[in-house]
């Protein structure tokens, strides 16, 4: 939200029945894969972010940003794999987190310390709260004076937690981080420090390596449609003394940072560089993956996810590589990608149009092309060498026109893998559970899903 807001093999068959039409079984069973709504409340719930439990799989928190209200966040909290959902409003007015406004994000350490950063209405301040009883509540640990912040991010690594942001004025990218000792156990945040950056920069992501080395990513564009340059910067001793080095300029996308399109027709989209750092100890440990969303010609909303992997710490980079593997010119924007440190997998979502060509069927609502969306994902069990095809994630197809908000889904969306399982996070309107409150093509909730990777 941030300144956008106020600027305005049969392993893979089994894999794509799990995403597309059934449950993740070897036999492949009939019976579409389970969607929650996580939210199932009034008004529009948008811009959301999920986290899973390492020490306890069951145990799921997911939020939105409430954009029909002053403050607050939408919270749900499973125990049971999302089979129930203990639903709340935190960060409303009197609450010790402060007023919400949004820009949350969520990371859950290896100890089983859930760790949130987010922004306030009241002032520019980038916040970060803990919780230590699987996201039931949360204490504010660390309040950093920014003047105005917007889109952090944060991430865990190993032994420490780390959050990048945008500082006004200048869009100077900054980041702080603090060593994490055990369950509830974590030493003082450090000083921001400056992350070397050509002109301004947002709507970045952070990742921790597996020695504790950080990588923040942004786009140099904070404004306009014209595109942006993607870039990395690594700070390779992390809570040591170095700081950050010398950016790398990773790719130039056709999407700049208001970037309007048929599905996203008020908010617009940016190109969301998206980070994720393998230290599983696995056959890729060190590898980080960089997403990212390309325009293909300029202007023609047709968006595709493009993934990138460096194995030196950022200095080289592949080719981009485009996930989604339709046919279409339609758009697929705000992608999330998320890393299972128990193997090494790596999976991506995305919110997907392809099937809304505006002639009807069940991925048009409207009639109009290219404006209604799903969510889509892939995933990889071998480093990124190949992804499986494409599964559809979304039980039903949703439309920001209809959900009749100026925010639209919001900037981002996030996705969570643990233990096998992937979360992606979306904002839903199709009503596909029947348990929205403001019924079919309205208001979006905060919904998810389980995915099984084989």
């Amino acid at each position: 939200m941030g300144s956008r807001f106020f600027a305005r093999t049969s392993s893979t068959i089994m894999l794509v029945f799990a995403g597309a039409l059934a449950t993740a079984t070897l036999a492949g069973a009939a019976g579409p894969i389970p969607n929650f709504n996580v939210t199932a409340m009034p008004g529009n719930e948008a811009e959301d972010a999920i986290a899973v439990n390492p020490t306890n799989p069951l145990n799921v928190v997911a939020m939105s940003t409430l954009p029909d209200v002053v403050a607050g966040l939408a919270v749900g909290v499973s125990f049971n794999g999302g089979q129930t959902w203990s639903r709340s409003v935190i960060g409303t007015t009197g609450d010790p987190l402060g007023e919400i406004c949004c820009d949350q994000q969520l990371a859950w350490d290896r100890f089983g310390n859930l760790w949130m950063t987010y922004l306030v209405n009241t002032n520019g301040d980038v916040l970060v709260a803990l919780s230590t009883n699987g996201g039931t509540s949360f204490t504010k640990v660390a309040d950093i004076q920014t003047k105005f912040g917007d889109q952090p991010s944060i991430a865990v690594g190993p032994n420490s937690v780390w959050v990048s942001y945008t500082a006004s004025p200048g869009k100077q990218i900054q980041a702080f981080g603090a060593r994490v000792t055990g369950p509830g156990g974590f030493e003082s945040f450090s000083a921001p420090e400056n992350v070397p950056s050509p002109g301004n920069g947002d709507y970045g992501d952070t990742a921790v390596g597996p020695a504790g080395q950080v990588m923040v990513t942004y786009q140099n564009a904070a404004n306009g449609q014209g595109g942006a340059d993607i870039y990395t910067a690594v700070d390779a001793d992390g809570l040591g003394q170095s700081g950050f080095g010398k950016p790398t300029l990773v790719a130039h996308s056709h999407v700049g940072g208001f970037d309007f399109i048929a599905a996203q027709p008020d908010r617009s989209i940016d190109a969301e560089a998206n980070l994720a750092w393998d230290w599983s100890g696995g056959a890729h440990n060190g590898r980080v993956y960089l997403v990212w969303t390309q325009e293909t010609p300029n202007q023609s909303d047709n968006d595709d996810i493009m993934l990138q992997h460096s194995d030196d710490n950022g200095t080289t980079w592949s080719p981009a590589v485009k996930l989604n593997d339709d046919h279409t010119a339609n758009s697929q924007y705000d992608p999330a990608i998320a890393l299972d440190e128990s193997s090494g997998d790596v999976a991506v979502s995305w919110y997907d149009t392809r099937n809304d060509l505006g002639t009807g069927g069940s991925g048009d609502t409207d009639g109009i092309p290219n404006d209604d969306f799903q969510i889509w994902a892939t995933d990889s069990t071998n480093g990124g060498a190949t992804f499986a095809p494409n599964f559809r994630v979304s039980s039903g197809t949703s439309s920001a026109v209809a959900a009749g908000s100026f925010f639209d889904t919001g900037d981002y969306t996030h996705a969570a893998f643990v233990s096998g399982a992937f979360w992606p996070a979306w904002s839903d309107n199709s009503n596909s559970t029947g348990d929205n409150p403001d019924g079919t093509l309205h208001q979006f909730d905060l919904y998810t899903a389980k995915v099984l990777i084989p």
